[in-house]
């Protein structure tokens, strides 16, 4: 599974072997083929994101910002209308070097020693995913369609906690645990 998804997304790779210690800076131009790898429900039209990708290296480990910005267009879930909805999310990452591929930490990935590059697509992939909102909510709609639709909705418990997070959600976890 993990060359075919290499192959597919060679474009993003990182190359860091014969980098000196310090920084670098990689951009990468995010379109609509990209999002068609992952089985994604998300229906991405017109995406127009670049992602920035600055690579801290490290004698030991490398550490990743991934910062994506642009807009994407979405459909209202209101309207039905397409509307562009403007992305920007930053991602930090560390990435250390191990017997073989390794995911399960959050904000650590671990890497064979034997890798030259670091394929930073499932990052950029998750990096947009964060900025899309759940209620996809056009800039267009008027205060009556807000209106219209609180009163067809049916009312939520004041007890919920807005919206989660991952990141929050992450801290939280790690909190309780202690």
């Amino acid at each position: 599974m993990h060359t075919h998804f290499m192959d597919k997304f060679r474009n993003y790779e990182v190359v860091f072997s014969g980098l000196k210690n310090g920084k670098h800076e990689f951009r990468f131009e995010i379109d609509k083929e990209f999002f068609q790898h992952f089985d994604t429900e998300q229906e991405f039209t017109d995406p127009k994101i670049v992602a920035d990708v600055l690579m801290e290296k490290h004698t030991t480990f490398l550490e990743f910002w991934i910062t994506t910005s642009g807009t994407v267009n979405l459909v209202c879930d209101i309207t039905n209308e397409p509307f562009d909805q403007p992305i920007a999310n930053t991602i930090r990452v560390m990435v250390n070097f191990g017997e073989e591929f390794d995911d399960s930490e959050e904000d650590v990935i671990t890497i064979p020693s034997s890798d030259h590059a670091f394929n930073v697509a499932q990052l950029i992939y998750e990096d947009v995913m964060l900025s899309i909102p759940m209620k996809k909510i056009s800039p267009n709609i008027s205060e009556e369609d807000l209106k219209n639709l609180e009163k067809y909705s049916p009312k939520e418990e004041i007890e919920e906690e807005p919206e989660g997070d991952p990141r929050w959600d992450a801290l939280k976890k790690f909190r309780d645990k202690n």
